[in-house]
C-alpha cells in the first residue's frame, strides 16, 4: 500500500514540476518575443541538445520536442539530430528514430539532394554506434506495394 502511495505521490510531484518548467519556458519565450529579444543559433542548438540529452526524458517529451522542431522553419543541425537519436536509443524507441530521420529528410524540401546526404554523412558514426538504419537502407523510401504504371509498360 505504501509503495503505491509513494509512486503516485512521486508521479504527481514530477508532473507538477514538469508543468511548472513548461510554464516558465513558455512565458520566457513569450517575453523574449514581446521584447524583440532573439535567440542566437548557438543558444538554440544548445537548448535542444541539452533537452534531448536529459537522462529523465520520457516518450511524450521527446515527441513534443521533435514535433516542435518540425513546426519550425529550419532543418536541425547534426548535433541536435545526434542528441535526439541517442535519446531514442535510451528509450529503446527504434521506430521513433527512423521516423525522425524521415521527418528531417522531408524538412529538407527541394534541397533534399544537397542537405540530406550531408546530414547523414555527419551522423553516420552515431547511426552505426546505435545500430540505427536509415529509411533508405530499409527500403522505406519506396512504396512497398506500388504497382507498375501502365504508361511505363512497353510492348
Amino acid at each position: 500500500m505504501f509503495r503505491l502511495v509513494s509512486s503516485r505521490l512521486h508521479s504527481a510531484v514530477r508532473t507538477s514540476l514538469l508543468n511548472q518548467e513548461k510554464t516558465v519556458l513558455a512565458s520566457a519565450q513569450q517575453c523574449m518575443r514581446k521584447h524583440g529579444v532573439t535567440e542566437t543559433d548557438e543558444a538554440f542548438d544548445a537548448r535542444y541538445e541539452a533537452y534531448f540529452n536529459r537522462d529523465d526524458i520520457d516518450h511524450w517529451e521527446i515527441r513534443k520536442a521533435m514535433n516542435d522542431l518540425q513546426g519550425m522553419d529550419l532543418v536541425p543541425e547534426p548535433k541536435i539530430m545526434i542528441a535526439a537519436l541517442k535519446a531514442c536509443r535510451r528509450l529503446n524507441d527504434f521506430a521513433l528514430a527512423v521516423r525522425f530521420l524521415e521527418a528531417v529528410k522531408h524538412k529538407c524540401g527541394s534541397q533534399v539532394k544537397e542537405i540530406y546526404p550531408y546530414l547523414i554523412g555527419e551522423i553516420k558514426p552515431t547511426l552505426d554506434e546505435l545500430g540505427i538504419s536509415t529509411p533508405e537502407k530499409m527500403g522505406y523510401d519506396k512504396p512497398e506495394l506500388a504497382l507498375q504504371s501502365v504508361y511505363d509498360i512497353h510492348g
